[in-house]
């Protein structure tokens, strides 16, 4: 791979930094400490923009009114005025008028004499920017298609002693000076900001404002706006002009703009990286430094995907040595090169990319080493290709059934979810999904090694022409939903969401013949339709439970469940009495701080789950998100699927959970549950799955990670491994001890009760004729003996 990064660093000699003063004037008024909410989207059709709109408002309460934005990438030629061929070849030039008085100087002085215009677009917006609630007046914003003059580009070349560029290099690296000299004239410099550049790449734009991120789509009319690909960003970035539209999230770099949740610890080392690369950041925002640092690996170094992630999040520990001989070469000296420059998190990025030279529109999804900050991926499969990525599940879900709402074509289910673990030698922590900009047919979705995403063998199948025969009781459909049934020639995605109609009607039906709430102690079950309800705060659903059991509903049916965060959080103490079911896309904290009540979670979960868990049960038919049972002091928790990571960091007590699947890394770090068998805690984790056939299989291994049972001090995780697949590599702090009959009888009831949920039966799928101290391994604190 060619290396031009000594040609850049030349060709950028005359690119002058900002002086101390300006740094100052830029960095003042600094944004709190926080989580931001991120979603992409990116489908074999172009998306209308209300889909995203949807999808972000799901996460509105991650931001806070102060910076949102959204990108458009792989646009349609007929809606946006050029013909295909201008849509191909021009840059697109975005520049965001602040005061619009100035715009007769910048084009006169920085536009005009550099560019040929095809076209000028002033982006029509609503009338009043209050009718949206936002408190800022957004820049008027004017669109250029453009194409660098050739006597302006040689100019250019001569001036800064630039050889060896082909011609595309050349212009992108020109059209990139000409935008930061003019974001340095017109924002960056002492005085009155007056403009920027909002965006310049070849298909794809990005819009933002002091605001949430749809009041952004609302503000520009951009709902029935399509594109193939859609970002957006809720809230500020921790660093950088926070009450400013500049500062406001996706950054770009030349043809790709990013989003991200998180900070760097490693901020002004990276800054210090990019300007030994003679690149200066001008709005001095942690975004804006990773954008940067993805635009210079890509085409100052020239990097494939691959290597450029793994530059800005390197595979480390167990994961390293997992790698095959030659990656390990590459991925050494790739992290020997770029040590000072990996951002240090917590962060998640989001790219929308026009891969010009490879004619592919991209959405990439990257986390980092150590997962500090939530991020699910999705694919749905079959006529309509779409690819998602979002800081939660429900922000999935919501822009699915939007799509569905309008394109039969689309279901509300997706055909997979699933977290990415971070520098793993399992899918690298980074998944992309990519369009052929030239045969927007040709659709693709794989992991940083270039593997294609695994679906189930009949995700591809369309809508059934007539609805499938299905019961009519709430009891046996929600066990069709928990545990589907093989798939018979019917795609799965689609008899799932055939299903979830069928209980929303049903519960419809019987919501709206139960009688107003009483102060009697009533016998049937309470009916809450969750769209009545606010996700969070004094109309909230989980605030409407707490009224509700107080007043003596003991058997709590929620439903159509849209990130409602903090369900049966509340509940008084020793509520063994109260039942809670909930279906739909819960939110965050579900269950956190349960004191005796029984909640059921009909489908997956999300992150934060359990929290400070003291007495009760919690039964989820699906994956839970990340920090599951964080700092949980006790009680009993049955998981269908996956944990994310971080599953019971800091738990203490009495928690026993068991764990179908696997978990993405950091499982009981910190454990301190003391002596499971003389009342402490422990975990059982299967490694199993259930396939498409509805049959139970086992998993590559039972945990990928390099952090099992790392720094605990009590307790125990019970591990099935018959293949003896772990090693005492993966343990830091733990170790392996045998299993004794004592240990079997304290689990087996677990195992029981967990039969009983999934119908996973103990003896045929777990033990499979073998002992049980060759089926399960136990692993303790690696500072203590035998703990009995």
């Amino acid at each position: 791979m060619s290396n031009k990064s000594s040609l850049y660093r030349r060709a950028r000699k005359n690119l002058a930094p900002l002086d101390s003063q300006q740094q100052i004037a830029l960095r003042k008024e600094d944004a709190a400490e926080g989580g931001c909410g991120v979603v992409g989207l990116l489908a074999s059709e172009p998306l209308q923009g209300k889909h995203l709109y949807t999808a972000s408002f799901q996460m509105r309460n991650r931001g806070n009114g102060k910076g949102g934005g959204i990108a458009m990438l792989g646009l349609v030629a007929d809606e946006v005025g050029v013909s295909d061929r201008v849509l191909k070849d021009d840059y697109i030039l975005q520049i965001a008028y602040l005061d619009p008085a100035c715009r007769q100087e910048l084009e006169t002085e920085h536009l005009f004499p550099f560019y040929e215009v095809d076209q000028t677009q002033e982006i029509s917006t609503i009338d009043d920017y209050r009718d949206v609630d936002l408190e800022v007046r957004p820049p008027d914003v004017v669109r250029y298609f453009v194409r660098p003059k050739t006597d302006s580009v040689e100019e250019f070349a001569a001036k800064n002693e630039i050889r060896g560029f082909s011609e595309e290099e050349l212009q992108d690296e020109f059209v990139f000076q000409r935008s930061y000299g003019m974001n340095r004239t017109y924002y960056a410099s002492l005085g009155d900001k007056r403009a920027f550049v909002m965006s310049h790449a070849k298909n794809l734009v990005v819009f933002k404002a002091v605001g949430f991120a749809e009041q952004v789509i609302q503000y520009y009319k951009l709902s029935d706006s399509r594109a193939h690909g859609w970002i957006a960003h809720q809230r500020y970035p921790t660093k950088g002009r926070v009450w400013h539209p500049g500062g406001a999230h996706p950054f770009i770099g030349m043809h790709e703009a990013l989003v991200h949740n998180g900070d760097f610890a490693n901020y002004f080392g990276v800054c210090e990286y990019l300007k030994q690369n003679g690149l200066h950041p001008l709005f001095l925002t942690d975004t804006e430094v990773s954008v940067l640092l993805f635009d210079l690996l890509s085409r100052s170094y020239g990097y494939p995907l691959e290597w450029l992630i793994e530059a800005m999040a390197p595979t480390t520990e167990r994961d390293f040595m997992q790698l095959p001989d030659e990656k390990k070469s590459i991925y050494k000296a790739l992290q020997m090169a770029h040590l000072n420059g990996s951002p240090d998190g917590p962060w998640f990025f989001i790219i929308a990319r026009n891969d010009v030279k490879n004619s592919k529109l991209q959405m990439i999804g990257i986390t980092d080493t150590s997962m500090l900050r939530p991020q699910v991926f999705a694919l749905h499969d079959g006529a309509v290709q779409i690819g998602l990525i979002a800081s939660e599940k429900q922000a999935i879900d919501a822009a699915l059934e939007s799509l569905a709402s309008d394109d039969k074509r689309v279901c509300p289910v997706a055909d997979r979810y699933w977290n990415a673990r971070g520098g793993s030698y399992t899918d690298g922590g980074a998944f992309e999904f990519s369009v052929d900009a030239s045969d927007r047919s040709k659709w693709n979705a794989q992991d940083k090694f270039g593997r294609s995403v695994e679906l189930y063998s009949d995700s591809a199948a369309g809508r059934p022409t007539k609805k499938p025969e299905l019961p009519k009781s709430l009891q046996e459909l929600t066990r069709i939903y928990d545990l589907p049934p093989a798939s018979n020639g019917i795609s799965r995605k689609w008899h799932l969401a055939e299903v979830q109609n069928t209980i929303n009607d049903l519960l419809d039906e019987n919501k709206a013949r139960l009688p107003h709430l009483t102060t009697a102690k009533p016998r049937p079950s309470l009916i809450i339709d969750a769209t009545e309800f606010a996700a969070e705060g004094p109309r909230s659903l989980s605030l409407q439970i707490v009224k509700s059991y107080q007043e003596g509903w003991q058997h709590i049916i929620v439903y159509r469940c849209r990130g409602h965060r903090f369900i049966g959080c509340g509940i008084q103490e020793n509520s063994t009495d109260l039942k809670i079911e909930v279906y739909g896309s819960s939110g965050d904290y579900l269950a956190s701080g349960l004191d005796g009540a029984e909640i059921i979670v009909h489908g997956n979960g999300q992150d934060q789950i359990g929290q400070i868990f003291n007495k009760g049960r919690l039964v989820v038919y699906g994956d839970v998100g990340q920090t599951f049972f964080y700092g949980a002091k006790g009680g009993e928790a049955y998981i269908l699927g996956n944990a994310a990571g971080r599953p019971l960091i800091n738990a203490v007590g009495s928690p026993r959970v068991v764990i179908n699947g696997t978990c993405l890394d950091y499982l009981g770090e910190s454990f301190m549950a003391g002596d499971p068998l003389n009342g402490g805690g422990f975990v059982i984790l299967n490694g199993i799955r259930r396939n498409e056939l509805a049959e139970i299989e086992d998993l590559p291994t039972p945990y990928p990670g390099g952090n099992l049972f790392s720094l605990a001090s009590g307790g125990a995780i019970y591990v099935r491994d018959p293949q003896k697949v772990l090693d005492d590599d993966q343990l830091n702090g733990g170790r392996f001890e045998s299993l004794s009959k004592e240990d079997w009888n304290l689990i087996l009831p677990y195992l029981e009760k967990n039969e009983q949920l999934f119908g996973i039966r103990t003896q045929q799928d777990l033990l499979r004729d073998l002992p049980f101290d060759q089926a399960y391994r136990k692993i303790i604190p690696a500072g203590t003996g035998a703990l009995h």
